[in-house]
């Protein structure tokens, strides 16, 4: 089977890292076309799975953007569709991991008689999309073969914006657990260069950004015993530099200064990870999936998770991780105390995790999943 793959992005983001895995066993009969250049390129010819970049101009078109400004970006999508057409040809069907190549890859579709399947990592709701954009999405999801939804969250998102229940499957994100094995000297030489040997650390995996919740974290860490820090690993990406300045604001203002960390965009979030002593996922619109709350079982580290969309697929409270509400620094605060004052339970929800993840999002299994609905097509 030959598999044309079509991302918007240039930036390896969570759906990227998702793509990477599924497109690894087709890399002799494959390409992913990208909407943009950059690392994530990068990242595909390290992967040796083949990709060419199909466009240097930027899509103009956003998650909030009107009927005008989405039927504008089609004749500006004109030259890329021709493209995809003319490449599809070659290709048994197109598969398309994003929105913006949703829109693409369905129009190369009907033009080249290729089928679409389409992967969906993202909640198709008001807090995310404009109406106009999910209107255009589930319009275009629908003359698919295939849906693939990475959460019961994803689907019935999609299936309340208009989508054919019929056409959607659910498969979780898939994980390498060896890409999570480390040893405790690496750990412990790392948490002493980040000058927090003797501190319980709560790390915070994302980009920086407000429905990320970064500063319900920091309105939590205030309550905290003074052993407690936060490290903040990720940056802003798409014009957020504002939230950034009032996280630094925000942590003046509560004298936390010497209590937080920004770690910027990082290639070690495995050994960061198992270097935290918890992993706060703290998202204030529901999550699709949650790639950070899997990352974290699979290090072994407990991790406390926002209790909304794909998060509650993930975690089990007091089984395999905790839950709190969003928005809510007092919820967050009890679970950070309750960490540190249970040692010997934390480490067991933490050891449970990691075995039950190994096998539930093992990156074989995952894939094994795709492929025999791939093949059905």
């Amino acid at each position: 089977m030959k598999i044309l793959f079509l991302d918007q992005s240039g930036k390896p983001g969570g759906a990227e890292l998702c793509l990477i895995d599924i497109a690894k066993p087709y890399q002799n009969n494959c390409l992913v076309g990208l909407f943009a250049d950059g690392s994530f390129k990068d990242l595909l010819e390290k992967n040796q799975i083949p990709v060419e970049v199909l466009t240097n101009q930027k899509i103009q078109v956003k998650k909030e953007s009107s009927l005008t400004q989405g039927l504008a970006s089609i004749t500006q999508l004109a030259p890329l569709i021709t493209k995809v057409v003319k490449i599809a040809r070659n290709y048994d069907l197109i598969y398309a991991n994003t929105q913006k190549a949703l829109v693409v890859g369905a129009i190369a579709s009907f033009l080249s008689g290729r089928p679409l399947v389409f992967h969906l990592h993202d909640i198709l709701s008001p807090e995310h999309f404009s109406q106009t954009n999910r209107r255009i999405a589930v319009t275009l999801a629908n003359r698919a073969k295939l849906v693939i939804a990475n959460s019961q969250a994803s689907k019935k998102a999609f299936i309340e914006a208009g989508g054919k229940a019929e056409l959607v499957k659910i498969v979780y994100n898939g994980f390498d657990p060896q890409n999570y094995l480390n040893q405790e000297s690496q750990i412990k030489q790392l948490r002493q260069k980040l000058e927090l040997d003797d501190k319980f650390i709560v790390g915070h995996f994302s980009r920086l950004a407000p429905w990320k919740g970064q500063h319900i974290l920091i309105e939590a860490l205030a309550k905290c015993p003074p052993e407690v820090v936060v490290i903040l690993v990720g940056d802003a990406l798409f014009g957020e530099q504002d939230y950034v300045k009032q996280l630094h604001q925000q942590i003046d203002e509560l004298q936390l200064q010497n209590r937080v960390k920004f770690l910027g965009f990082r290639h070690d979030i495995p050994q960061l990870m198992a270097a935290c002593d918890l992993v706060a996922h703290t998202s204030t619109a529901p999550e699709p999936f949650g790639r950070v709350i899997v990352e974290a079982m699979l290090s072994g580290t407990p991790v406390v998770a926002a209790a909304s969309g794909g998060a509650i697929e993930l975690v089990q409270s007091g089984i395999n991780g905790f839950l709190s509400t969003p928005g809510n620094p007092q919820e967050l605060t009890k679970v950070i105390n309750s960490c540190i004052q249970d040692k010997q339970k934390t480490a067991a929800i933490a050891e449970t995790a990691r075995n039950t993840a190994s096998q539930r999002f093992n990156v074989a299994n995952i894939n094994q999943q795709i492929a025999q609905l791939l093949q059905k097509l």
